[in-house]
């Protein structure tokens, strides 16, 4: 497995293996990205996966420093993974100069997780398109947890005509349901033991639907209120179509219930897919 730091020494070592798979993440990896390295092997010659804490899309109150750094243990991950190619660039090597060119996602951007997190899925885009330009993989492979992202992704993917095929994988979760992600680090024991609740609400919001319930704004609240009343601190839970997130009418039959609450101080997203037939 080459670790790599630099832009250049990153097409000299892929420009001899052109049908690479990237999987792009911010490293502090678990077994969710090791399952995304599983799908990109069969897929590709070479899988590279970046590692990089992207400043960009986080807030200035959020958690871009104390994000766990958690480098040399990844690489154990990966190498163990069958991995080819960790691109691990320093912020300079990604932007040698102020970023001020930027991706503008459509209104997709401003609901949902955009309309808690400004300017979140615009540094998600940028950092995500020049990773596609450093790599030019052939196909590059993100998790359905962060689902809204996955849409933006696959959208600036295809409006913009970039030849790079867009996987989207099943999120991955502990055997009590949590879906994996590594802000759960952040869960003290206690909170650890309350956080599977989240799933718990989504799968019964899920099962309302699919027992033929369609007053969804009730279900919404409903679901809220539950969280609530355990002590969490809801942003929201919607249920919203999977192509696009907007809200549905009666007739859509591919839906999405997505969810993101605070529970101490850990804001944990989760997200259940369902298809009314």
């Amino acid at each position: 497995m080459d670790v790599i730091h630099s832009v250049t020494e990153l097409r000299a070592r892929l420009a001899r293996e052109p049908n690479n798979v990237v999987v792009p993440t911010m490293g502090n990896l678990h077994e969710g990205h090791v399952k995304l390295v599983d799908n990109a092997k069969p897929r590709g010659a070479c899988t590279v996966v970046s590692i990089f804490v992207n400043r960009m899309q986080f807030g200035p109150k959020e958690d871009f420093e104390k994000y766990p750094r958690t480098f040399l243990a990844d690489c154990e991950k990966l190498k163990a993974a069958g991995c080819n190619v960790v691109f691990a660039p320093t912020e300079q090597e990604i932007y040698p100069e102020p970023q001020t060119f930027a991706v503008e996602p459509p209104e997709i951007q401003h609901i949902l997780d955009g309309a808690v997190r400004p300017g979140h899925f615009r540094g998600v885009a940028t950092v995500v398109l020049k990773l596609f330009n450093m790599v030019q993989p052939k196909a590059a492979i993100f998790g359905k947890k962060d689902y809204q992202q996955c849409i933006v992704l696959r959208n600036m993917v295809r409006q913009l005509a970039l030849p790079i095929e867009i996987i989207l994988a099943e999120t991955v979760r502990a055997e009590d349901g949590l879906a994996l992600s590594s802000r759960n680090g952040y869960l003290s024991a206690s909170e650890r033991k309350e956080a599977p609740q989240l799933f718990k609400v989504l799968t019964a919001a899920r099962d309302e639907v699919a027992a033929g319930k369609r007053d969804y704004q009730r279900i919404e609240l409903e679901s809220m209120a539950r969280l609530a009343g355990r002590g969490w601190k809801p942003d929201y839970i919607a249920i919203r179509r999977q192509s696009d997130l907007q809200e549905p009418d009666l007739n859509d039959r591919d839906l999405v219930i997505v969810a993101a609450a605070r529970l101490g101080v850990t804001r944990l997203i989760d997200n259940l897919e369902l298809s009314i037939r």
